[in-house]
């Protein structure tokens, strides 16, 4: 694994500094996405279309399985023109503007209609901001519903406590909050996740059900906890320099094609996440239903803890409080839309 991580990085360099094609503009792409899960998929045909609506004068280097980096190493090599775009988490849009962390509050928003219902609302502030840190919004896309997954059975946040909990690293305001609830967080990159629980460096840590089967990072890590701690949301973005040396005249053909592909990952995502838990069910994963009671706990950590050290100092007060109007008001229309 290591050697071809390493071989894919010296192609990534040769890449670069091999000259493309005179009539070509190459966007190189990266990406935490693994091959064979549904965002490369996307990626891959999201590009051809790209191709073909340019007549090959636009090209995708693709570069996947976080072979150039994880989400910070992305962003980074964008801003200095190592990547034109990249398919990020909610971490790298994070690193981007930190108001996207407004859309992940943990525990705030708890089915997809509601989610729908806000980011559709929030979208066009959201990629405002995006564009004005020199970044283009192609699409929004899901990664499927946070949960903790661990090798020790998880049934309320106590039993959480003595685990080592990863955590992106890189982010001190969640890394504080974790440890003033009592938990305790070691920082590692995504990259690192399946390495660090085979080596006892952490023993739990939170992801989409679609990116533990992926990443096998389940096989490690054989309990989960139902409770949806966040939506994982994510974006395919480009740097503003890269977008605006495309020809004026098909711009808007190639944003209506990305976000076409955005709706239809959206769509696959969303009735791939069950049959991931069911396919690690068959092998051998344990799912820990929470009770009522349980979940209430959950939320009371959220609040208590998270909410301080985030709102009004990770992430702006005013756009927290906006999304969780829209939430409310989401709720007001379809009663009952609230339960877990």
């Amino acid at each position: 694994m290591i050697w071809r991580t390493r071989i894919a990085a010296a192609l990534f360099v040769l890449a670069g500094a091999a000259a493309p094609p005179v009539s070509a503009q190459v966007i190189k792409l990266g990406t935490i996405a693994p091959d064979g899960s549904p965002w490369l998929d996307a990626i891959r045909g999201m590009a051809e279309e790209w191709k073909a609506a340019t007549g090959g004068t636009i090209e995708f280097r693709i570069y996947p399985g976080g072979v150039v980096g994880d989400d910070p190493d992305m962003v980074r090599k964008m801003r200095i023109g190592q990547l034109q775009a990249a398919a990020l988490s909610n971490t790298g849009l994070y690193d981007i503007a930190h108001e996207m962390q407004a859309l992940q509050m943990p525990m705030m928003i708890t089915s997809y209609e509601e989610l729908d219902y806000v980011r559709d609302r929030m979208a066009p502030k959201l990629e405002a901001i995006l564009e004005a840190r020199g970044f283009k919004v192609l699409n929004w896309g899901d990664a499927g519903w946070i949960h903790f997954f661990s090798q020790q059975p998880l049934l309320r946040p106590a039993d959480l406590k003595p685990m080592k909990l990863w955590v992106w690293a890189g982010y001190p305001a969640y890394v504080e909050a974790w440890k003033d609830a009592g938990y305790h967080p070691v920082e590692l990159a995504s990259t690192d996740i399946l390495t660090g629980l085979q080596a006892g460096l952490i023993n739990a840590f939170p992801a989409p059900p679609l990116l533990a089967l992926a990443n096998q990072w389940f096989g490690a890590a054989k309990q989960m906890c139902d409770v949806k701690w966040a939506p994982a949301i994510g974006a395919t973005i480009i740097t503003t320099k890269a977008w605006q040396a495309i020809d004026p005249s098909v711009r808007e053909k190639l944003l209506d094609a990305s976000r076409a592909a955005g709706l239809r990952l959206r769509a696959e995502v969303r009735k791939l996440d069950d049959e991931a838990i069911g396919a690690m069910v068959k092998r051998g994963l344990v799912v820990n239903h929470i009770p009522p009671e349980g979940v209430a706990e959950f939320e009371r950590v959220a609040i208590d803890y998270a909410y301080p050290k985030l709102i009004g100092h990770v992430v702006p007060a005013g756009i927290v409080a906006e999304v969780q109007k829209l939430r409310d008001e989401f709720r007001a229309r379809a009663p009952g839309s609230a339960s877990p």
